[in-house]
């Protein structure tokens, strides 16, 4: 079984549930997710756990985004993007500046309403379920973060330009409050995503990539191990005879652990990569300074 991350580029027409299926056909193995889910329409990274790594899917999904739009100004639709019925229709009278200001004007902490057509729920029930039976609720505005907008082309009526944010942000709802503000409305065109945390497009390899790789048996070579992801950590080094604690997930008092990096010893604090007697990373462990021990943060036995 493959244990850790691979850089997928999902492409348009297909959803991210059915590039995982795909893939689980090719590398052979169930255990396989993913951290955040790109519409059918849209393309670009789409970060995949294998195996052990699995367990970081909710963490990942915490991370930074980068992502590429095209918005397609004076027109709206039920579902933010140009799948969706149009709602509205209006010629765009604004000059390039205005529009600039616009769109630079959402740089910054905000609040965002997401759409209908999204996987949040409400009552126990998905959002985009109730809107294909045209029910439409409430949704509280979110906080997220607009790091930064760079404006590539204004030919209207579209505008593309690249945006880096924080979790949680919907760019099909960002065109609308930018088409909102203009007067003119605005919806979501092509969306591709550039970059979640350390993947960037650049690495990104299509499914077709992948299984003429796996089939020349070189797809290890693109697999990122899981313990990368913690490579900033400081490392600790169980003793053999406390082996069997870190095997039954117990936590580690400083007796247990054989080695620590010389200057993380005194500080006492953070999380740790942990490795067995065998040089095997297994866990990430927290310290504890209320109970002064390691505790387990998450497990990752090889599988």
């Amino acid at each position: 079984m493959y244990n850790g991350l691979i850089n997928v580029y999902k492409e348009p027409g297909f959803t991210s549930f059915d590039a995982v299926a795909v893939l689980r056909g090719i590398l052979k193995q169930k255990k396989i997710g993913h951290t955040g889910t790109l519409d059918p329409a849209a393309e670009g990274v789409l970060m995949v756990c294998l195996g052990n790594a699995t367990k970081l899917c909710s963490l990942l999904e915490d991370k930074d985004k980068e992502y590429e739009c095209v918005m397609r100004l004076g027109i709206t639709t039920d579902t933010e993007d140009m799948t969706g019925q149009v709602l509205s229709e209006k010629n765009v009278e604004n000059s390039e500046e205005e529009i600039r200001e616009a769109i630079l004007s959402f740089v910054g902490k905000i609040k965002q309403v997401p759409p209908m057509y999204s996987a949040l729920k409400k009552d126990g029930k998905k959002l985009y379920e109730l809107a294909r039976k045209g029910i439409e609720v409430e949704r509280e505005a979110r906080d997220i973060e607009i790091y930064d907008i760079n404006i590539r082309e204004i030919s209207l009526p579209r505008a593309v330009f690249t945006v880096k944010c924080s979790k949680g942000t919907y760019i099909r709802s960002l065109c609308r409050d930018i088409g909102e503000k203009l007067g003119c409305g605005g919806c979501m065109e092509h969306l591709k995503r550039n970059a979640v945390s350390f993947f960037d497009v650049s690495g990104a390899l299509k499914l077709s990539e992948i299984e003429a790789l796996s089939k020349e048996g070189k797809i290890d070579d693109f697999i990122i191990r899981t313990e990368e992801v913690f490579k900033d950590l400081p490392s600790i080094k169980v003793e053999k005879e406390s082996a069997r604690i870190i095997n039954n997930g117990n936590p580690l008092l400083s007796s247990n652990i054989e080695s620590i990096l010389p200057e993380e010893a005194d500080k006492k604090n953070g999380l740790y990569r942990v490795y067995n007697t065998g040089g095997e990373f297994c866990a990430v462990y927290e310290y504890d300074s209320k109970k002064d021990y390691y505790k387990p943060y998450r497990m990752f036995f090889s599988e």
